[in-house]
């Protein structure tokens, strides 16, 4: 049975229509989307949908249904419309997951409106505040996932997600020690196109025409999903004027001496052909950022900027899709939150035998003897 998700934004935002489309490409999706909270309605929901910016005319046919109704390849989905979560029809219409798209209810009370609304589930696409709530990267830490571990998760940020997974090789191959990173990133919608007011002075500046320095909590955020690295990571953000796509700059000192750029690459070869497939990828060529445009991969290692100074300083140089791949991720944490679910089969071996002795393993024909 598919677990029944809504998607939660004041207006359906970049994340979360990346998120629509990465979930419609996933033809065996365990979810289910069938509402969307988009104060726009359904004319907004729908043209926003179909036709964006960035990611060009959605292949698929979207259309309005009602006034309260889109389809998309004639799939219904009910669009809601309120700002407060606990005015939203979870209970009503049995929704499983909540995917917390709005930037705004990122801590336990304002998340956990979704739940007293009725969800079971809640996942912000954001940095959480608050310990009390766990954060799960794909290809990092998801292994730790259980249904019983929190009601309200978090999927960390774009930059975390292109960061630890190459940061965690580093770590267990040569022995992080300390390291700092800068993340040459794309604008965003906390920004302003053009100068006002903003409680961060240099976010008011206008966003397309500044390289505007400020905070971020990636690098820090990476000891949530890799403990043995608290404190030892530290970063800071360039927003540049381009509308997509953003590159880390991580340099780290490490335990291990005598390193090669060619062993460090060597290392994310290895790891992007086997347990990080499919999340972090090398790449030779010296492509721009325009090139990694939806690119599915949480991380994209620039092999040819891979540098080692000295016998212990390493720098790398990754690509990341900070809408695209985020979202790619997204929907993946929602499908493990999915297949968790008690009374949620296994994906089984295919033989009777076998799965008959995972449930029975005490029984004589599944005994194994020396």
């Amino acid at each position: 049975m598919a677990s029944h998700a809504a998607l939660a934004s004041t207006r359906i935002p970049t994340n979360t229509r990346n998120f629509l489309r990465c979930w419609h490409g996933r033809k065996d999706s365990p979810l289910d989307v069938v509402v969307v909270n988009d104060s726009g309605g359904v004319k907004n929901a729908s043209h926003l949908l179909k036709y964006d910016s960035m990611l060009g005319t959605f292949k698929a046919d979207v259309k309005i249904l009602d006034n309260e109704t889109i389809t998309v390849d004639g799939k219904p989905i009910k669009v809601v419309s309120s700002r407060d979560p606990l005015k939203l029809p979870w209970a009503e219409l049995g929704i499983d997951i909540v995917i917390e798209g709005t930037g705004v209810f990122v801590d336990g009370p304002g998340a956990g409106k979704h739940i007293q609304a009725g969800a079971k589930k809640v996942i912000i696409t954001a940095p959480a505040k608050g310990a009390d709530i766990p954060t799960y990267v794909v290809g990092v830490n998801e292994g730790d996932y259980t249904h019983e571990i929190a009601n309200i998760i978090s999927n960390a940020s774009c930059t975390t997600n292109c960061l630890a997974p190459f940061v965690k090789i580093l770590d267990e191959e040569f022995g992080i020690v300390k390291g700092t990173m800068t993340t040459t990133h794309s604008y965003t919608g906390d920004q302003r196109l053009l100068d006002a007011s903003h409680r961060d002075l240099r976010r008011a500046r206008a966003a397309a025409l500044n390289i505007v320095p400020t905070s971020t909590g990636a690098a820090k955020a990476v000891s949530l999903v890799l403990p043995q690295l608290k404190g030892k990571l530290n970063g800071i953000a360039l927003r540049v004027p381009t509308p997509n796509v953003s590159v880390v700059d991580l340099v780290v000192n490490v335990e291990k001496k005598g390193l090669t750029a060619e062993d460090v690459n060597g290392a994310f070869r290895k790891a992007a052909e086997g347990p990080l497939k499919g999340v972090l990828d090398v790449c030779d060529v010296p492509l721009v950022s325009i090139d990694f445009r939806c690119s599915d991969v949480s991380s994209t290692i620039d092999s040819s900027l891979t540098m080692v100074m000295g016998d212990d300083m390493v720098k790398v140089v990754a690509w990341y899709d900070n809408e695209w791949g985020y979202s790619q991720r997204v929907v993946d944490l929602a499908h493990l939150v999915a297949s968790k679910w008690p009374g949620t089969p296994k994906a089984g071996s295919g033989d009777p035998l076998e799965e008959f002795c995972e449930t029975n393993p005490a029984d004589e024909e599944c005994k194994v003897y020396e």
